[in-house]
């Protein structure tokens, strides 16, 4: 089993969905979590089912915020000394995502949202991964970071294809610090995201997408993985695809 004994990881968007299972998934294999979202109260139940075995620290924040982003930093450097592992996860959508429906405003919720906040958390996690020659970032995208679809809208789909590129970029220019960098393109996961699907998408059909459970035993397989190797690209996607069920419906 994976041990992660000693290893401080920050997790984002940590209060629900894939957030919240890799917090628990990673602090049941020995990490010390710090959780950040939005919401106090959802991090602070995360927590309190992670001391029951395990170490967590709360730290809220606003990740759209650069100076909060930068605060939360600071307070794992005051407490803590070091970050070993970055699950860089909190993203949003929002029902008015299509073209004919956006205006400046959800642009920019949807950009700061789900690009400009992972930039700003990985401009706090290199300093402490460069100083330790080692460390690990998971930046969770999605098949839209990959595939170009309707269904996300395009300005998720675009933020998500930018996390693709940081990724790999990272392991470009970091692999000389020990730093290793690995994208996580889930299909479409059982999580409260659904909840801003312009169609509501029943519990019979949430039942046979990817739950978020699994998403934090991948992730913290990742996590376990030896330093001298790296997880460049990972996806995972329900066997009951939807979009192939439908193309062979159409006889495609």
């Amino acid at each position: 089993m994976t041990n992660l004994a000693g290893k401080i990881a920050w997790v984002t968007g940590a209060g629900s969905g894939i957030g919240e299972a890799a917090a628990l998934s990673l602090a049941e294999a020995g990490a010390t979590v710090v959780l950040t979202g939005r919401r106090r109260e959802p991090l602070e139940d995360v927590a309190r089912r992670i001391s029951l075995g395990g170490a967590a620290h709360v730290q809220p924040a606003d990740l759209t915020d650069a100076a909060q982003v930068q605060r939360v930093g600071e307070q794992i450097r005051t407490s803590l000394g070091r970050l070993d592992i970055l699950v860089n996860n909190a993203g949003v959508n929002i029902v008015e995502r299509h073209w004919a429906q956006l205006t400046p405003d959800r642009i920019d919720t949807l950009l700061q949202g789900n690009l400009a906040g992972a930039l700003y958390c990985v401009t706090v996690a290199l300093p402490f991964m460069r100083e330790q020659k080692d460390g690990l970032i998971i930046h969770t995208a999605s098949m839209a970071g990959r595939f170009i679809g309707g269904l996300s809208g395009p300005i998720y789909t675009i933020a998500k294809h930018g996390i693709v590129a940081m990724s790999h970029g990272l392991n470009m220019a970091e692999c000389i610090h020990g730093i290793r960098s690995t994208v996580f393109l889930p299909g479409e996961v059982a999580t409260p995201i659904l909840d801003k699907r312009p169609t509501p998408v029943p519990p019979e059909v949430r039942a046979r997408m990817v739950q978020p459970a699994e998403c934090g035993d991948l992730i913290r397989y990742i996590a376990g993985l030896p330093s001298h190797v790296v997880m460049n690209e990972v996806h995972l996607s329900p066997t009951w695809n939807r979009g192939y069920v439908a193309a062979l419906e159409r006889g495609l």
